[in-house]
């Protein structure tokens, strides 16, 4: 039986979803967690890569197994033996075929930026304390232009391999609520600390370092040291995953 499940998780304990010799990862612990619940020793097949430091609230996940626990009881035997910081929280058969990555047609990411004076204790290690001025309205008018279709090689930290460096970016919105500022990206796909890039690029733009304006030329460049820093790993949330 193929089964898919879905996660949440804080990554700040660990070192990425993908399993690394001698390094705690969310993969590695599913794997173990899948091991004492059903006695199967597969390993899980995730959505992506999450860097170390990187949340989730919408994971997925297959693997395949015999187990006799049902899909509503599974969720529950995998949390008895998971970290309280990995949480599984659904369960379903699904088609054969089905591949929590090459399924996928589209994804999610969430950006938060803590932009109060002094850190909030409470949102530490999910967001990126930003001391500084941000004119949201700004950032707004930056992250228009990243929508479409684009080679957004500039915007992907050096040292990954894949077919193509083109995505395109479906929505991005932008919200703040006091302090606390939220960039939720939609795209088909994304490079290596791609979306960090774009946070911390909007939050340049957002501060007066970047001109909204310049932003398609940043793109075009192609030139990573033409755009933003590359923002924190805790403020990153994979939100959500989209099948057919």
């Amino acid at each position: 039986m193929n089964i898919r499940i879905d996660l949440q998780f804080d990554g700040t304990n660990y070192h990425g979803w993908q399993i690394q010799p001698d390094k705690p990862t969310v993969q590695g612990l599913l794997k173990e967690a899948i091991f004492k619940a059903t006695g199967d020793d597969v390993t899980p097949e995730g959505c992506g890569r999450t860097d170390a430091g990187v949340h989730a609230s919408g994971y997925v996940s297959n693997f395949r197994s015999d187990t006799s626990i049902p899909c509503d009881r599974l969720p529950y035997a995998l949390n008895t033996y998971l970290p309280k910081d990995i949480v599984c929280m659904h369960a379903q058969y699904v088609d054969d075929d089905f591949s929590a990555s090459r399924s996928a047609t589209s994804k999610t990411y969430r950006y938060t930026i803590d932009n109060g004076t002094f850190p909030n204790v409470f949102a530490d290690r999910f967001a990126w304390h930003y001391k500084y001025p941000i004119d949201a309205d700004k950032m707004r008018s930056a992250a228009e232009y990243f929508l479409g279709t684009h080679d957004f090689i500039g915007f992907a930290r050096s040292g990954f391999t894949v077919k193509t460096t083109v995505r395109t970016i479906y929505a991005i919105k932008i919200e703040q609520k006091g302090n606390i500022i939220t960039i939720d990206v939609t795209g088909n796909g994304f490079l290596y600390n791609m979306v960090r890039i774009m946070a911390g690029t909007l939050v340049f733009a957002g501060a007066g370092k970047i001109n909204p304006e310049d932003i398609p030329g940043i793109i075009s460049s192609k030139d990573r040291s033409k755009a933003g820093i590359t923002a924190p790993p805790q403020g990153l949330c994979l939100k959500e995953v989209f099948y057919l």
